[in-house]
């Protein structure tokens, strides 16, 4: 999913230190247009910024594709970074400048490796009639970001427990491990819970972790977090409790050892400076202009960094301008 702010926050994001749970709530962004999907964003924030390396997180729906329009997501650039889609409802079909088509689907993941640079679109299925779902971005690490794009599908199977029941997509949680390549330790998986159970997590105790709430509402080590809330809990401690409402509650369980590294990140570009990150826009927009103006079809965008996606004919989304400033270091 592209970040479709006019005016995008340029954040340089650092892993920060907290005591306790803390509770992150979320602020709406419109994707773009008067009819058009609202998502719910609780990273970044500008008092945190990562969880791991989990860098980006939008949280969306149930929204009916007849009154918001759907998901219609035009070619739109990549650096430094992986994307990972995760839906509860609805189909969305997936086209990059690698090659890669595919559909995601509700309790399959798909991770797309930007890396040095790549170009994607996201577009709800003519058969979807509710969407619900979120779009993470993980930052890669400076030996990794300028690896070669990637794509990964995976559909995990499903455990249970008492009174709980999980897929994990990422890393290894609830006795099972996913197969899916990361460049950095960090774990992945949703976890619905019955109605007023209590389940004691077992956990990595160096990773640091955020409980995003999708339906429902949950007691995160004694703190409550309610639909689209993310709790935060810092490394440390081996299990988390997790007490659901009376209602029950579906969740994600997102985590990682602390990210080590200062990044950039401005629109949907992950660099590590300031010129990086103006050379990448321009790059892009050379590949999309034509005679000064953005080319109509995405098939006519010119080869470069971020290649071509095959098959698509919407028209590719100009970046937005960059800054009057300098983009600099916020902490």
């Amino acid at each position: 999913m592209s970040n479709e702010e006019a005016r995008p926050d340029e954040l340089v994001c650092t892993g920060a230190e907290a005591q306790g749970v803390e509770i992150m709530t979320p602020r709406e962004v419109p994707l773009g247009g008067q009819r058009a999907m609202t998502v719910r964003r609780t990273l970044p924030q500008r008092h945190r910024s990562l969880v791991g390396a989990w860098c980006f997180l939008d949280h969306y729906g149930p929204d009916l594709v007849a009154e918001s329009g759907g998901m219609s997501v035009a070619p739109h650039p990549h650096t430094g970074l992986q994307t990972v889609s995760w839906l509860f409802e609805g189909e969305i079909e997936h086209r990059d400048s690698a090659g890669n088509h595919a559909q995601v689907r509700p309790g399959e993941v798909n991770l797309m490796t930007a890396g040095r640079g790549l170009s994607h679109s996201e577009v709800s299925t003519a058969t979807t009639t509710t969407l619900h779902g979120a779009q993470l971005w993980v930052a890669l690490p400076e030996a990794s970001r300028h690896t070669d794009p990637g794509f990964e599908h995976y559909a995990p199977p499903e455990v249970a427990g008492d009174g709980w029941r999980g897929r994990v997509f990422l890393g290894s949680l609830l006795g099972e491990t996913s197969p899916v390549a990361t460049y950095s330790p960090l774990v992945g998986a949703e976890l619905v819970l019955d109605p007023d159970v209590i389940v004691p997590l077992e956990v990595d105790p160096s990773f640091e972790h955020g409980v995003l709430v999708d339906l429902g509402s949950v007691t995160v080590d004694g703190a409550t977090a309610k639909a689209s809330d993310l709790a935060y809990l810092p490394p440390g401690d081996g299990t988390i409790a997790l007490v659901a409402g009376d209602e029950g509650a579906r969740v994600l369980v997102l985590g990682g050892t602390p990210f080590d590294e200062s990044i950039v990140m401005w629109w949907n570009f992950v660099g590590r400076t300031h010129e990086e990150v103006v050379a990448f826009r321009a790059e892009w927009q050379e590949q999309i202009t034509r005679d000064g103006a953005v080319i109509a079809d995405s098939s006519d965008v010119a080869d470069g960094r971020f290649g071509v996606v095959a098959g698509d004919h919407l028209r590719p989304i100009p970046a937005p301008e960059l800054p009057k400033a300098r983009l600099k270091e916020r902490r």
